[in-house]
């Protein structure tokens, strides 16, 4: 258990730096990657799956440390998991993997994206919260808990960088659609 949580502890504060450097250095920013090389999908891709995976370990093998009932950990958590998978998945397909993955694409303001600028982040970010419900694991909540952070930090390195590569329409797009819901 101990390598999961030192692993997806790395993992996110890998994520953290990468974000917030990209926030405090916009020039020299390292999300969004603008392009996709090799070696930015390891930096960026890597430590995120890596942070998902730790968390859904951590939260298996200390399962329902709480004791919370079983009907709120699948009704809630379960469900919370359940949306925010197809919400991932239908918002990837929507921009494609390239957009996904932080490069420059079209701008996309249909579908999910005519609700909420992000719904990729609110949908992972439903999907740590589900997973700390179902689990109930002390030892996957902070873990869960920070990443959700970074996802609540990512826009704001993401938004400089897509106002300067889509100009007035993204600025008309921010100005009808809220950032997370």
């Amino acid at each position: 258990m101990d390598m999961f949580f030192w692993l997806g502890g790395l993992s996110v504060l890998w994520l953290a730096v990468m974000v917030i450097w990209s926030i405090l250095v916009p020039r020299r920013r390292v999300w969004p990657v603008g392009t996709i090389t090799p070696v930015n999908i390891i930096f960026i891709w890597v430590p995120f799956l890596l942070l998902f995976g730790c968390v859904l370990a951590l939260g298996i093998l200390d399962w329902n440390r709480f004791d919370w009932p079983a009907s709120i950990r699948w009704g809630i958590g379960g469900t919370l998991v359940l949306i925010g998978h197809i919400i991932v998945y239908a918002s990837v397909f929507k921009i494609g993997a390239k957009a996904t993955s932080g490069a420059k694409d079209q701008l996309k303001t249909d579908g999910l994206y005519a609700y909420s600028r992000n719904p990729q982040y609110v949908a992972d970010m439903a999907i740590f919260a589900g997973w700390i419900i179902l689990s109930a694991s002390l030892l996957a909540l902070p873990l869960a808990l920070a990443g959700i952070g970074v996802l609540l930090l990512a826009p704001l390195s993401e938004e400089p960088w897509l106002r300067g590569v889509y100009g007035k329409p993204y600025k008309k797009y921010c100005q009808r659609v809220r950032r997370f819901l």
